[in-house]
């Protein structure tokens, strides 16, 4: 039987996905309880939203521990290394479906313990990520951490294009992967140039 508890973060979840802004007033009409019962479990809404935030950070932790995020890394195998970051980045977008609001919410990204443990878990995954530069599965060119900005960028953009409709759900997923993966050029496209644009004007003689 669901706790109470359990029905307000059920709640908030749903609520906040679609109002970043909703109240308390919002999430205890949503979970059928009232504000009373709400503040009964959680003494602020800031402290609702850290104990969200802290369970998307657990959800995080796991899906990296049930992929044996080391030992693939370790392991330099190309296959290995680019199965682990596929099934992550599709759990990722999943995630983003349920806790999307915890990517952008001030109070969660300025929270000092949260902050930490974000830091500890994209160090673990950064260490995926350099595994797959040096097995040719991620460019060498770019920082190692960048990868994980990169993604969580993605994330971002793939939430806000379903929530748009500029994209369906199932199609998400595979959005984010080709992107990350492919780029957003044409294959015969390069990279762009280092030089400063000329700023002869058009049809000037150069």
């Amino acid at each position: 039987m669901t706790s109470n508890r359990d029905a307000v973060l059920a709640a908030a979840q749903r609520t906040l996905n679609v109002d970043p802004g909703a109240s308390v007033a919002d999430i205890a009409q949503a979970a059928g309880v009232s504000r009373a019962t709400v503040h009964r479990h959680f003494e602020s809404r800031e402290a609702l939203l850290v104990e969200l935030g802290t369970r998307s950070l657990d959800q995080w932790e796991q899906r990296m521990d049930a992929g044996d995020l080391e030992a693939v890394a370790a392991s330099g195998d190309a296959a290995r290394i680019r199965a682990l970051l596929e099934a992550l980045v599709r759990g990722y977008v999943e995630d983003a479906d349920t806790y999307g609001f915890a990517l952008t919410d001030h109070v969660i990204l300025a929270n000092a313990d949260l902050v930490a443990r974000t830091e500890r878990l994209a160090d673990r995954e950064t260490g995926l990520f350099v595994a797959a530069q040096a097995a040719g599965v991620l460019s060498p060119a770019l920082p190692g951490r960048w990868f994980g900005h990169a993604v969580y960028g993605l994330l971002v953009a793939g939430r806000e294009a379903v929530r748009l409709g500029d994209v369906a759900p199932r199609e998400a997923a595979d959005l984010v992967l080709t992107t990350l993966f492919s780029g957003i050029t044409a294959p015969s496209s390069t990279a762009p140039s280092s030089t400063a644009p000329s700023s002869t004007a058009p049809g000037a003689p150069a």
